[in-house]
Formats: structure tokens, sequence, C-alpha cells
């Protein structure tokens, strides 16, 4: 009776005792032969229950051709149908922004009207995470055909009910939403889902300091970069609509066919839809957004942060310097991409400078000096609150000149918002 049982071997002695305790009159690694009988047995039973679903599964493809097909492909097969993504909304800068949960919504409902194995929810925040697939009802006894999910207040076992269905390989793809700071509530499932391979989309938003009056309690700061520290999962912080659809075909993808954990934080606030944004350029992680051939300075946003590098590379063309802008949905991608095309985007002589509302660190891997918050946020209107932590034109202009005057490491830490 101790405590070391916990994590120490019990050693032989003692585990002669405790088979002797339970009657266990057999020695180690030693298995009695009604355990293979038994197991046997099972075997035979299986083999006629297979061959039952054979007969009922070749019925069932005469009486029902169109759905078998379908079943077929969804959880036998577990593959997407072809062009299934030609359904995710495409737009361009000229279309009216809205936030990025707002395009996740949109992505959401064409999901789901073209893959029926589309299924997920919120932890009683449907309204607010825009998560609500408007062609189905609520999955409760006795409607297991709907495919809303009402996960209460519980984003742990949200998380965990969610990697559960992905992992029982029915060819399901799950999805779980709640906002970006109470992904917390849920490491654990976040975690074992990378860990244990399991293709659960994790749906946030409301993901930075531009939450608003709720303050620093419901700000994530430390959150994504955090979270871009757990291996095998793949963090997105789309900027505007096409990052958004985007973002969701990686997802779909990473969870049908390869059973991998995608993790999504999306705005609150409106955001502009940016020139050279598209679903295919988030396949690679980072891109151009704004172009440039030969740049003295390459600013890399992300989210919310990458319409206001664009804004601050015009004024800093004014000044003569040449600015590339770099939008980076997900640093895991990227750094997935091969190295000719990572080296042509973000060239090693070229000063490069990060702007995120979020903590600096991380960021020695792609930038040179850092534009970030590692002081908690404040209770204030959004706007407010991104422009008196520095996340302005202005500032990152300011901070450009100085990173382009030779200076490096963080050169905005939001600080300033404090006094």
């Amino acid at each position: 009776d101790s405590h070391d049982a916990h994590g120490a071997p019990l050693g032989a002695e003692e585990g002669e005792a405790t088979r002797k305790q339970l009657g266990w009159k057999y020695g180690e690694f030693e298995v009695p032969q009604q355990v293979y009988d038994t197991f046997r047995k099972h075997a035979a039973a299986g083999a006629a229950k297979q061959a039952e679903w054979n007969k009922t599964w070749a019925a069932y493809q005469e009486k029902e051709p169109e759905l078998a097909a379908q079943f077929k492909r969804a959880v036998l097969d577990r593959q997407l149908p072809d062009g299934w993504a030609d359904a995710l909304p495409k737009l361009t800068p000229d279309d009216k922004g809205k936030a990025t949960r707002l395009h996740s919504q949109d992505c959401i409902n064409a999901i789901a009207s073209t893959l029926p194995e589309f299924i997920g929810g919120s932890a009683d925040l449907a309204p607010s995470n825009m998560t609500l697939m408007k062609c189905t009802g609520d999955f409760l006894k006795g409607s297991y055909s709907e495919r809303n999910m009402r996960f209460g207040i519980r984003e742990f076992g949200m998380g965990a009910v969610a990697n559960a269905i992905s992992l029982d390989k029915t060819g399901l793809i799950p999805y779980c939403a709640t906002f970006t700071i109470f992904s917390d509530y849920m490491r654990g499932a976040i975690r074992i889902a990378a860990l244990s391979q399991a293709g659960t989309i994790f749906v946030t938003t409301h993901d930075s300091i531009a939450v608003g009056e709720d303050g620093p309690t419901h700000q994530p700061i430390e959150t994504l970069p955090s979270l871009r520290l757990i291996p095998d999962l793949t963090v997105m912080r789309p900027a505007d609509g096409n990052e958004t659809a985007g973002a969701y075909k990686y997802a779909v993808e990473r969870s049908k066919l390869h059973s991998r954990p995608t993790f999504m934080a999306f705005s609150r606030q409106a955001l502009p839809n940016l020139p050279n944004s598209s679903i295919e350029n988030v396949q690679k992680g980072a891109y151009e957004v704004v172009e440039c051939a030969n740049p003295t300075l390459i600013l890399i946003g992300t989210g919310s942060e990458v319409s206001i590098c664009v804004d601050a590379a015009k004024e800093l063309e004014s000044t003569g310097a040449k600015v590339r802008v770099v939008s980076m949905p997900s640093c895991e991608v990227f750094r997935d991409q091969p190295a000719i095309y990572k080296n042509a985007l973000l060239p090693k002589h070229v000063p490069k400078m990060s702007v995120e509302a979020a903590c600096t660190s991380g960021w020695g891997e792609f930038a040179d000096a850092y534009v970030g918050i590692d002081v908690f946020g404040a209770s204030a209107p959004g706007d407010t609150c991104m422009d008196k932590f520095g996340f302005n034109v202005p500032n990152v202009v300011s901070c450009a000149g100085r990173c382009l005057a030779g200076e490096r490491g963080v050169l905005s830490n939001g600080s300033q918002g404090k006094h």
C-alpha cells in the first residue's frame, strides 16, 4: 500500500502476491487455453455477422443505388467527391468585407450542403461562432439523421467527442467551436487530437484583442503562439474571405484524407478582401499579397493585421521603400513548402518584420523584427484596443522604418497601450 505503485514497477515479488490475491494461478505472460477458445468463438460469430452485413449491403445497393454510392464514397472508401471544393465562396477585393467568422459561416454551410458526412457544433456559442448548419437540424435522441450538435458549455468534452467521431473511422468529418480564448479549456483534447491523429476541425472566433469590451479575460494573447508549438497540429488564421475558404479546403482534406487536426481562428471585426488572396495560395501557408520583385523590406502579417500591412506598405512606398507584403495564414503549412519557394518569398538578405496581434514569441523563425502584444489587453471597443496597442498604420510604418535602419527584435510589444 504505497504511492510508489503509481509510477514504479511492482517487482516480481509484488506481482506474484497480486496474482495470488486475485486467484490467478498462471505465471507471467502465460495465457490459458480458454482465452484462445473464447476469442476464436468471437471470430466465428464475427464472420457470420460480416456475411450477414454483406448480404444487407448488396440488397441496399440494389434498392438505393444513389445513397449506396454516397455511403461507399464517404464511409467505406473515405474519399471526398470530385469538385467538392467548388462550392466554397470566392471573392474579389471589390466584394464588401466582413468578419472572417461570417466567411466561416458561409463556408460551413457550403460544405454542409455538399458533404453529408460533415457534422459538428459549438459549446453553446453557435450564434457568436456562426457555426450553425442551415440545411440540417439538431442531432438528438431520435433525430440521428441531423448534424448540428449542441455540446453545451463543456469545451473539453466537446473536443473529446469530436476526436472520438474522427477516430471511429466512419468517414465523418467533425468540427467543434468556441471562442479562441476558451480553447484553453479543451487544450488536452486538442493535444490528444494531434497525438492520436484525429481529424477534428477546431473552429474558433474572437481571435484577438479586437474582441473589445469583454476585456483581457476574453482576449487571446498567448493562445495561437502556444498552439503552434503542438506537433502535427495545423493552426490557420485567415485574413479575408478567400483565405477562410482556403483554410476550410485544407482542414476538410486534412481531416478526411489524412485524419489530422486543424485549428482555425476567425475575427469578430470586419476585414477587407485582399488582392491576390485565393484558396490556392492558402495551401502554400504564405504568399505575396502585395507583390514586389526586389523588396528592401518584407512585412509579414496574419489575420486582421494583413490589411494593416497593406496600408502601411503604401505609405512606406511613398518614402522610396520597396515593400513586399506577405500573408501567412499558417506557419505550419508554409514550413512544409519546398526550400526554393520559402527562400524566394522570404529572402534571407532582406529585412523582414512580422505584425500579429499576439505574443511575439516564435516569430524569430521567419522575421527579424516583430510587432505584437506581449501584455494583456484592455476592456474597450475593438478598434480602440487595436489602435492603443499599436496595431495601426502609423505604428507599423514607424517600426518598419526602424527595421530598415537596422533595428531587430521586438519593436512594439503593446506596452504603449498600458499608459
